[in-house]
This record gives structure tokens, sequence and C-alpha cells, in this order.
């Protein structure tokens, strides 16, 4: 038992504790140290407990223990620091190393490391320089660990002209050292100098690792330098390091990033024993390459293989749910995060609120951002791109404004006033609109996008400004694309401009001559217009160019089962059903003094068949199979590819007070939300 209390054998206990990060345990050998050595502890116990302590996040423990120690050494202090640092708690660690200086006692070449890192992650580049001169003038500067470390934390706090010329001052530089610049390049968006520093590297005879070539990856994914990226593909299987499962990883996270999502699914089949990033990087590729439904079955397949959920499979799925208005299937997703308690996690959190937005459902989207313990800027989008999804210009103007003036320090970016100023369009917010594009550059130095350029063109176009509008697209300083004169064509089509129609068609001819889209626009412009010849003119034009216009459906989820329609559709096992419940639905509302808008057959037919044309749409038929599916009370959820006709919102919007249902409608632009003969868009869309 004596041989077993040995000062030695009871360190070996601590570090036992300290690999395990059993804190029980380790308090257990503290106690069985005071009650063993009655003399002083020698000064390497003393050095374990405070490593112990400090690296187990018990910093006032650690803090006791150094004060209890009278021969305390650089060592002792170092593990205070390195334990303190270890859990994020910066100050703490640079507090520590102040008392050290003060005691006289000089920092080595495991300090250093440590300080460095702790300036870096309170963003402290002046503490850094000072930091930098104490390592140079202590003469260890020259020491490879110090000087990448302090080369790391300038980049870190974006002192990159002092971090390149430290780097160019090394005498030596290891692995590691490469790795940081590589890296560090890439998270700066200094793409084209990761690349040139890989290949420097190469020249001097650098052997590359996993880290280097994810790094080098991530660049060529940055620039979409498809080429570049697989002449390192041929590199890595030449030298069999193609069989490295983290190497494969950033092989699938890169293909995916180039749209070459084809190479991910070969890369992920070819690795013998994929973990779960692998399985994240190949969800993440399908839901970045529109392949959403692949993306859930990969996510079944790694729950079968007995992987857990991380938060980044998790987000991900949750926003392959969001671009397929899975709702249902969202909400299962959201149960598996509470369940693998990644619900608090921002980047999980901040993709139910985008989910549940863009699934229509906004008060399950408030209810996810208030519940987040932290917000970041993709949060704030989010809530904010779930407000203009409904066209709830009020709620989203509130949102931006706490967000900029709110307690989170959090600044707009583009997105964010992409979001605020679509709002603003859906809502017909003229002047708010124009003051939040003015501030851009004003206030936040952001110069305005083709999109942002876009939503003023939509905002003024649908405020029935069509001439503005027409005028603010002659001042834009870049180039109009397809969504600006397209926000202009369908003004056009809403407020009878077929002149200034025909000119936006005219430039969206030339910029995209084999969308069908902007031909079928045009032409419904005349027709609504009565210039019945312009309009058969524009569908002849394209029959000879040889433009075919894609079919209109929708799509309602019932019973984990998709049913689509379309126009006209009659092949729909229940249609006879559905047939009868349309010619009730049709009774009913003719009682109710409902008159249709045949204008929307946009056909020149006779009376009696235009309202039979617009009883045909698909949303129509949609709604109805709802009704006769679907149990009294549950909303009816119907998802269309373009956007809702005129006649089919007001039948919608007169339909959900005669049956009593909540109807909800998401286009190719917004969502509408139906009750009590109310739609959410107010009739402004």
């Amino acid at each position: 038992m004596s041989s077993f209390l040995t000062p030695n054998a009871l360190g070996s206990l601590i570090e036992s504790s300290v690999l395990t990060r059993s804190l029980r345990q380790g308090r257990a050998t503290h106690a069985l140290i005071i009650k063993t050595l009655t003399i002083s502890l020698p000064s390497f116990l003393s050095n374990h407990l405070v490593n112990m302590y400090s690296k187990l996040d018990h910093h006032n423990s650690a803090q006791l223990v150094l004060s209890l120690t009278s021969d305390r050494s650089v060592v002792t202090w170092t593990a205070l620091i390195a334990g303190s640092v270890q859990n994020g708690h910066f100050i703490p660690a640079l507090k520590c190393f102040i008392s050290m200086r003060r005691e006289s006692i000089q920092p080595n070449d495991f300090t250093f490391p440590c300080v460095f890192k702790a300036s870096a992650g309170i963003r402290a580049p002046l503490v850094g320089k000072q930091l930098h001169g104490l390592a140079v003038k202590d003469g260890l500067i020259s020491d490879v660990f110090v000087g990448c470390s302090a080369f790391d934390m300038y980049c870190k706090t974006e002192f990159r002209k002092d971090a390149n010329k430290l780097f160019d001052e090394m005498p030596t530089r290891n692995l590691v050292t490469w790795n940081a610049y590589i890296s560090n390049s890439v998270l700066d968006g200094n793409t084209r100098d990761a690349i040139s520093k890989f290949v420097e590297f190469r020249r001097v005879g650098g052997s590359p690792d996993s880290i280097t070539f994810c790094a080098f990856l991530n660049a060529c994914a940055d620039t979409s330098d498809i080429l570049l990226g697989r002449q390192l593909h041929g590199f890595l299987i030449r030298n069999g390091s193609d069989n490295d499962v983290s190497v494969g990883n950033g092989l699938i996270d890169f293909y995916g990033k180039c749209r070459q999502v084809e190479f991910s699914e070969i890369v992920f089949s070819g690795i013998c024993k994929p973990n779960d990033v692998s399985y994240g990087s190949l969800i993440s590729a399908y839901v970045q390459n529109h392949e959403e439904e692949k993306a859930c079955v990969t996510f079944l397949k790694a729950q079968k293989e007995g992987f857990v959920p991380t938060n980044f499979m998790v987000s991900s799925v949750i926003s392959a749910c969001a671009t397929l208005a899975g709702l249902e299937q969202g909400r299962s997703m959201h149960g598996l995060a509470v369940k693998s308690c990644v619900d608090g996690n921002v980047y999980v959190g901040s993709a139910l609120v985008d989910m549940y937005g863009k699934c229509g459902s906004i008060e399950d989207s408030e209810r996810a951002f208030f519940e987040l313990p932290e917000r970041n800027l993709v949060t704030w989008n989010s809530m904010l791109g779930g407000y203009s999804h409904q066209g709830n210009a009020e709620m989203a103007l509130a949102v931006f404004k706490e967000m900029t003036e709110g307690g989170d320090g959090v600044s707009p970016n583009y997105v964010t006033f992409v979001c605020v100023l679509s709002a603003c369009s859906r809502a017909g917010r003229v002047k708010e609109g124009k003051e939040i594009f003015d501030m851009m550059r004003g206030r936040y130095q952001i110069d305005p996008g083709v999109e942002h350029y876009a939503c003023v063109v939509d905002l003024l176009g649908k405020a029935g400004m069509v001439e503005d509008a027409y005028e603010f697209i002659k001042l834009m300083l870049i180039r109009p694309n397809v969504s600006v004169w397209g926000a202009l064509l369908g003004a056009c089509r809403v407020y009878g401009n077929p002149s200034l129609g025909k000119i936006a068609a005219e430039n969206l001819f030339e910029l995209d001559p084999l969308d069908s889209g902007n031909h079928v626009v045009l032409s419904n412009t005349f027709a609504a217009a009565r210039r019945w010849d312009e309009a058969t003119y524009v569908r002849k034009e394209m029959k000879d160019v040889g433009i075919k216009k894609g079919p209109g459906c929708s799509w309602i989820q019932v019973k984990n089962s998709i049913h689509v329609f379309q126009a006209k559709d009659t092949s729909h096992e229940r249609n006879s059903e559905i047939q009868i419940m349309l010619s009730k639905l049709r009774r009913d509302m003719k009682s109710a003094g409902f008159i249709p808008d045949t204008s929307f057959a946009l056909y020149d037919l006779e009376e009696e068949e235009k309202e039979s044309e617009v009883w045909c749409h698909s949303e129509k038929l949609a709604l109805a199979f709802g009704l006769i599916s679907l149990s009294p009370g549950i909303p009816i959820r119907i998802t269309k590819n373009l956007r809702v006709c005129g006649d089919c919102h007001s039948a919608i919007k007169f339909i959900s007070g005669i049956v009593g249902r909540e109807i909800i409608v998401r286009d190719n632009n917004r969502f509408h939300r139906f009750k009590n003969n109310l739609c959410s868009c107010n009739d402004y869309w």
C-alpha cells in the first residue's frame, strides 16, 4: 500500500483524472494526497493538481492550490493559464499571466502560445503586440511554436499585414505554421493567396497533411475552381491520401460546393468507414444542389448506421425540409433536435426559424427565435425572411430596428437588406422601403446589389408607380438583370401597361431568350388589355422558336403522400369526389354572391367558357382534394410552382369563410394565409 501511494503514483492518478475528465477521481486523489503526505507537497504534485483543476474547468480550485504552493514556477502558472484558455476563459488567463510576471517569473515556450491564443480569443491585437514584443525580448519568438501562435493571433485579430511580416521573418516553419497561413487565408477570403502558399509549400519540399488538403479544397470551392480541385484529387489518389476519411470529407464538400454532387457521391462511396462528418458533408452537398429528398434519405441512412445526429447534420436536414415546404418533416426534425440536445445550438435554431418561416408557420418561427439562448446574424436574417415571406412589413421593420439598435450588437449585411426590402415591397411600404435602400450605403456602407434594385423596382411596381420603376431602372449603377426586368414586367401585367411591358420583355428576351415565363407574362399582359392579336403573336413566336411553357402545378401533402395537380387534371383516383366538391363550392359561392374573375382565363373565349376555365386551375383542384381528405379543423397547406392567379386568390379567400378552415398557399413568390374571408397579404400582391 505504501509503495502504491508514492508521490509519483499519486501524480499518475491525477493525470488519469484529466484524461478521463473525472473531477470526482481527481478530488478523491487530492484528498488522498492530503491524508498521505504529511510534509509539504512536492512541487510536481502541486503542478499536477493545478493542471487537473484548471483543465476540468474548476478555475477557483486551481487558483487556491496555486496560492498554497510556496515554490511556484513557470510550469505551475502555465498549467493554470493553459487550462483557462482551453475552457475559453481568456481574460482570467491573461490576468494569471500578469500575476506571474509580477512574481518575476519568465514565461517559456509553452506559456506564450497560450496567452497568444487568449489575446486572439478576445480580439485584442494590442495585447498580442505587447506579448509579441515580450517574446522577442526573451528570445523565444524564433521558436517555431511561439512564432506560429503569434502569427495565428495576428490573423484572427485581422492584422494580416503584421501576420505576413512575421511569417516572412520566421527562421524555420513547420507544417503547423504553413497550415495556419493557408487556413487563415481561406477564412479571410484571400483564397488566391491560400492557393499560392500551398504551391510554395510544395515547392520547398513540404509534405501536406489532411488539414492542408482540406484548407486547399476549401479555397478551390470558394473560387469554384473545379479544375484545380480535380488536380489535387488526382494527386491525392496517386499518393494514397484519398483513403484518409478527413480528406474524403473535404472532397465531398468541395464537389458539393462546385455543383458536382455526383462526384460527392462517388467519393462518399469510396470511403471505407465513413464517419458522422462524412454523412453531414454529403447531406449538405445534396441541400446545396437542390437534392433535398436525397438529403433526407441520407440522414435516415446515417441514423440506421447508428450515428448520433450532430448539429451540422440536423441543421442541414432542416434546411432541406424548408426547401421542400415539408412542415411535418420539419417538426419531426425539431423533435429529434430536442431529443439529441442540439436544439439550443445557434445553427440548428437558425435553421428552425428559417424552416418554420418558409413553411408558413410564422408562430412556430417566432417561438424558435425567442427560445434561442443566443442569436447570430443568420438567426436574425431567418426571422426577417419569415416575415418577408408573409408580407408582414410591420414586424420585419420592428425586428430590423431591434437587431440594429438593440443590445445584441449585430450589424446587418447584404441578405438582411434583401429581406427587409422584399417585406416592404410585399406590403406596399414605399416610403420605408426607399429609406431602407438609402440607408444601405449611407449608414452601413453596403453597396446595393441587383437583388436590392429588384426589390425597389418591385416595390414601386406593386404600388402602381410603373413609370417611376422604369426611371429607377435607368438610373441603376449596375446592369439590370432578369429579376429587375421581371419585376417591371409583372407590374405592367397587373396595372395594364403593355407598352412598357413590351420594353421590359424585350430586355428579358435578350438576357434569357429561352425562358418561357417571360413570353407567357407578356402574352398575358396583352390578353388582359384585350389585345388578342399581339397575345396570339407572342404565343406563336414561342412555338416557332421552340420554347415550351413548363406546366403549372399545385401539390398537397396528405398522410405522408404528395398529391400533384395540373390545370384541368382529371387523372387523380378520387377525381369524381374532387369534381363533386368543386361543384358544391361553386354553388355555395355563387349563392353567397361570388363572381369569378374571368380575365384570368386569358383566352378569347365566351364568358361561360371562361368561368369553367378558371375553375379548373390546379390550386382549386388541390384545395378540393384537401377538403375531402383532411379532417375538419386541420389547416390545408398547398404549394404552387407558379404565382397564384387573381381569381384563385379571391375564390380561396371566399372558400375559407364558407368552410371555416385556414388555408395556406405558398406560391413561387410568397405565402397567402386565408382565414375568415381574409388573406394575410391584405389583397396587396
